[in-house]
């Protein structure tokens, strides 16, 4: 006999209400964030909301794309929050919090402007924890098959028949 996974479900009001606003776009409540339209959110398992809020502003600072949705930076850095990373990513947010206590910031979120959390990132760049999270956002963003639209990837092109019947002599102009 299994026991079968109890579903919280929260309203948008609930999700609102619970949540306090960190950053532009995104709500920390207690366990989750979400995104601040609350048509995203994802729970946390071991990492505290407000460093894993931190860290998809972080991934949005360090890769920006504007038409890129929160729960896309979400996703992307979700495999940080296991029980092995835990000391590792709060390490790293508590090292970019306190240079962002330097530039005048109570923390890395607090910092209005892209271009003040850009020029703290840089006082890090050379750290482990910045390397480690920039790399896994190579992968981790760019391979997620909702984002390559948004890019105007199609997709690998084999499983479509390939590039000679799919556009390959398409050009009028030769």
């Amino acid at each position: 006999m299994t026991d079968t996974p109890t579903i919280r479900t929260l309203t948008r009001r609930q999700l609102l209400s619970q949540g306090v606003a960190a950053g532009a776009g995104l709500v920390v409540g207690s366990g989750f964030v979400a995104g601040s339209d609350a048509a995203w959110a994802t729970e946390m398992n071991a990492l505290k909301p407000d460093t894993m809020a931190t860290l998809i502003q972080m991934a949005r600072d360090i890769y920006p794309h504007d038409k890129v949705g929160d729960q896309y930076y979400a996703a992307a850095v979700k495999g940080y929050d296991v029980p092995d990373e835990v000391d590792f990513v709060e390490g790293g947010i508590e090292m970019l919090n306190e240079k962002a206590q330097v530039s005048g910031a109570g923390r890395y979120l607090d910092l209005g402007w892209e271009s003040e959390r850009v020029e703290v990132l840089r006082t890090i760049e050379d750290t482990a924890f910045f390397q480690r999270v920039r790399g896994g956002l190579v992968t981790g963003l760019y391979n997620q098959k909702a984002v390559w639209p948004i890019f105007g990837y199609e997709g690998e092109s084999y499983s479509q028949g390939g590039y000679m019947y799919r556009g390959f002599d398409d050009i009028s102009w030769i």
